[in-house]
C-alpha cells in the first residue's frame, strides 16, 4: 500500500516518514519529483500511484512572504487540501491534513476550542482556514490537526535560531505577549500514527486497512501548557547549558519585549493557546508538556550535530 507525504521533507513530513514507514510504502516526492502548485501534475501523481492514505504536511509557511504572495499561498493551503481532498473522497480513502492556530482570532486568554469562531488576521491563516474548511465539506475521512510554534531538532526552527543566536550575542530581545506551545513535528507524527493504531475504533472501510480509529473532524494538536517566546528562548539556553553546551548569551541577556516592538508584515495572535482535551479524550492519552518536549528536541538536537 502506497502512503503519500507532501511535504516529506519538512519538519513533520520527515516526522511522519519515521513514523508511518511500518504503515507501508511511503511515497515523499521531492519538489523536483512532484510540482505540489500545478494542480495538473498532481493529479496525474495521484493517478500513477494511487495511495491508499494521504499525509498533507505540504504548506506555505513563510507568514510575513504570504502578504506579498497571497496566490501562492492560496494554492499550497487552500486548493491543494481541496484537490487531495477530493481525491480522497472520491477513492474512499483517509486524509490526515495539518492546520494552525493563525485561523482563530487571537486574541483574549482563553484556550481555544476547535468549534471557536475563526477570523484569521493574515493571509496565511486566511488560506489555512480555506483548506481547513475545503477538507471538512469534501466527504472524505479526515482528520485536521491544528497545531502551532512548530519546531524539531533539524530544518529551520525557533529552537535551531536561539541557539545559533545563543552562541553569537550576549543579548538578545525575544517578543514575550504572544502565548502558545511549542510543538515539536515529532510529536505531531507520533499522535498522527497514533490514531491509526487505538483500540478505540469507531470507523470501518472497505477499500483500505488504513483506517482512521478516532471520529472524522478537527482536533488540536499541542503539548500540554503555555509560554511566551521569550519563556520559551529562555529554557532553551537553560536546558542547552544543561546539555554542556557552551553559549555566549548570559542568564540576564536575554529580554522580553512587546509585540508591537518588533513589527512585521503579518500581524501574529497574541492568543495561541489550544484547549486539547478533544484529542486526549479521542486517543485516551494525556499529552505531555512542551518543557519534557523540548529536553527530547534538544537531547536530539545535540547528538547529530
Amino acid at each position: 500500500m502506497n502512503i503519500l507525504i507532501t511535504g516529506g521533507n519538512g519538519q513533520v513530513g520527515f516526522e511522519l516518514q519515521r513514523q508511518f514507514a511500518i504503515f507501508g510504502n511511503i511515497l515523499a516526492p521531492t519538489r523536483q519529483e512532484l510540482d505540489l502548485t500545478n494542480a495538473q501534475a498532481v493529479d496525474a501523481y495521484l493517478g500513477e500511484h494511487q495511495p491508499a492514505l494521504i499525509l498533507n504536511a505540504a504548506a506555505y509557511t513563510a507568514v510575513d512572504k504570504a502578504e506579498s504572495e497571497p496566490a501562492q499561498a492560496k494554492r499550497l493551503n487552500a486548493e491543494l487540501p481541496a484537490q487531495l481532498a477530493e481525491y480522497a473522497a472520491e477513492n474512499g480513502i483517509p486524509l490526515v491534513h495539518y492546520s494552525t492556530d493563525y485561523v482563530y482570532p487571537g486574541d483574549g486568554e482563553t484556550p481555544w476550542q476547535e468549534d471557536s469562531p475563526t477570523a484569521p488576521h493574515s493571509v496565511y491563516g486566511q488560506t489555512k482556514l480555506e483548506g481547513d474548511q475545503a477538507v471538512t465539506q469534501s466527504g472524505c475521512q479526515h482528520l485536521i490537526f491544528r497545531t502551532s510554534w512548530v519546531y524539531a531538532a533539524r530544518g529551520n526552527n525557533f529552537m535551531k535560531t536561539m541557539l545559533r543566536l545563543g552562541r553569537e550575542r550576549e543579548s538578545l530581545n525575544i517578543v514575550n505577549d504572544q502565548i502558545g506551545a511549542p510543538t515539536p513535528a515529532r510529536l505531531i507524527a507520533q499522535a498522527t500514527a497514533l490514531a491509526f493504531t487505538t483500540h478505540n475504533s469507531r470507523f470501518t472501510t472497505h477499500h483500505s486497512p488504513l483506517t482512521i480509529h478516532i471520529p472524522s473532524g478537527i482536533y488540536h494538536l499541542a503539548p500540554r501548557g503555555e509560554t511566551s517566546w521569550h519563556v520559551f528562548a529562555c529554557e532553551i539556553f537553560e536546558q542547552a547549558r544543561k546539555a554542556g553546551e557552551t553559549l555566549a548569551i548570559k542568564p540576564q541577556g536575554a529580554a522580553g519585549i512587546p509585540t508591537a516592538e518588533y513589527p512585521t508584515p503579518a500581524q501574529r495572535p497574541l492568543n495561541s493557546r489550544m484547549n486539547l482535551s478533544k484529542l486526549e479524550a479521542a486517543l485516551g492519552v494525556t499529552l505531555p508538556t512542551w518543557q519534557s518536549q523540548l529536553g527530547l528536541t534538544l537531547k536530539e538536537y545535540f547528538e547529530n550535530i
